[in-house]
C-alpha cells in the first residue's frame, strides 16, 4: 500500500485546492473524491433519477455508470465532465446522493484501490474515518460558515455562474446539514486527524503547516 494523506472537511474549507497543490508539491497522486461523487450525481441527473429512488433501483441505475480520472480529467462513461460537474446543481446532487448506501458502496473500492497502487492525497468527507481509517497522515480542514460561503461566492463568480451571498450561505448550510446528518459515513473529525482552521490563513500557509506536520 502507498502512503495515504487523508483530508476531510466541510464544503468551502479549501480541501480541493490545498489537496491538489499538496499532491503536486509531494509528487503524490490526487484522489479528488468529491469529483467522483459529482460525476455520479451528474450521471443520475441525466438519467432522470429522483432523490427518493429506492436503494434497489439506485443500485440498478449505477450499474451503467463508469467514472474515473484520465490525464487529470474527470471521465463519465468516456466523456470529459470536468467542467460539467462544477455547477451548483452538480454539487447539490453529489451531496444528496453521497448519503445513499449504493452510491458509497459503488465508489468505495475504487477509492481504496487508488491508495493501494500509489502515494496519494485523498480529500473528501469520510477519507479519514471510513475510506482510509489507517491513513499515513490525517487532516481535518475547517473554516467559519461565513468564510466558506464567501469562498463559494467567489468561486462561482470566477466560473461565470455567479450566485448571491445569500445563496452561497444557504448552499453551505444545506450541504453541512446533509454531510453531517446522514446515517452513512457522516462528516466528522477523526480522533487522530490534525485540525486546521483555514478561515484567516492563506493557501500556502496551510500547505506549509501540513508539510511541517508530515516531517515532525
Amino acid at each position: 500500500m502507498g502512503k495515504v494523506i487523508a483530508i476531510d472537511g466541510p464544503a468551502g474549507a479549501g480541501k480541493s485546492t490545498i489537496s491538489k497543490l499538496l499532491a503536486e508539491r509531494l509528487g503524490f497522486q490526487l484522489l479528488d473524491t468529491g469529483a467522483l461523487y459529482r460525476a455520479v450525481g451528474l450521471y443520475l441527473r441525466r438519467k432522470g433519477v429522483s432523490y427518493d429512488i429506492s436503494d434497489a433501483k439506485l443500485e440498478h441505475e449505477l450499474a451503467g455508470a463508469s467514472v474515473g480520472f484520465e490525464n487529470g480529467k474527470v471521465m463519465l462513461n468516456g466523456e470529459d465532465v470536468s467542467a460539467a460537474i462544477r455547477t451548483v446543481e452538480a454539487g447539490n446532487d453529489a451531496s444528496v446522493f453521497s448519503a445513499r448506501k449504493p452510491v458509497r458502496a459503488f465508489l468505495l473500492q475504487m477509492q481504496r484501490d487508488a491508495g493501494m497502487q500509489n502515494d496519494i492525497v485523498a480529500e473528501g468527507r469520510d477519507m479519514t474515518t471510513v475510506v482510509f481509517p489507517d491513513a499515513w497522515r490525517k487532516f481535518f480542514l475547517d473554516a467559519t460558515e461565513t468564510g466558506r460561503a464567501e469562498r463559494r461566492f467567489r468561486q462561482m463568480a470566477e466560473k461565470g455562474t455567479p450566485i448571491t451571498m445569500d445563496e452561497a450561505l444557504r448552499d453551505i448550510r444545506d450541504r453541512d446539514r446533509r454531510d453531517s446528518g446522514r446515517d452513512i459515513a457522516p462528516l466528522r473529525r477523526a480522533d487522530d486527524a490534525v485540525y486546521l482552521d483555514t478561515t484567516s490563513i492563506g493557501i500556502e500557509e496551510v500547505i506549509d503547516r501540513i508539510l511541517e506536520t508530515l516531517t515532525s
